[in-house]
């Protein structure tokens, strides 16, 4: 995984195996720390933003997909994979504010 600073939400149960969130002057970075291949979404705080809104009210997001497996895997943007309780406390985390910082540009 790129050495960036990877913040996970304070709800995941699973050690440091969650979906962990990252920022530069690139934008955000979001991948499941346990995948093997490293699979990374790179978004803008714009749209990052979209997906925390989404998230917090109940509503899909405009810009990136989340999609919930018949196994139980949730796919996010299709292109990072991670289960159904990693997401939950993911999303526990976005509800709690504890990524809304990611949603503004990093200078």
């Amino acid at each position: 995984m790129t050495a960036y600073a990877w913040q996970k939400s304070s709800y995941c149960a699973q050690g440091e195996a969650c979906v962990n969130v990252a920022a530069d002057a690139s934008g955000v970075h979001l991948t499941e720390s346990s995948d093997p291949a490293g699979a990374v979404l790179h978004t803008t705080p714009a749209t990052f933003a979209t997906l925390t809104h989404a998230l917090k009210t109940g509503t899909p997001s405009p810009h990136i997909t989340v999609a919930h497996t018949p196994d139980g895997f949730v796919r996010i943007g299709e292109v990072v994979t991670t289960t159904g309780p990693k997401w939950e406390a993911f999303v526990r985390g976005v509800q709690a504010g504890e990524f809304d910082h990611f949603g503004r540009p990093v200078r």
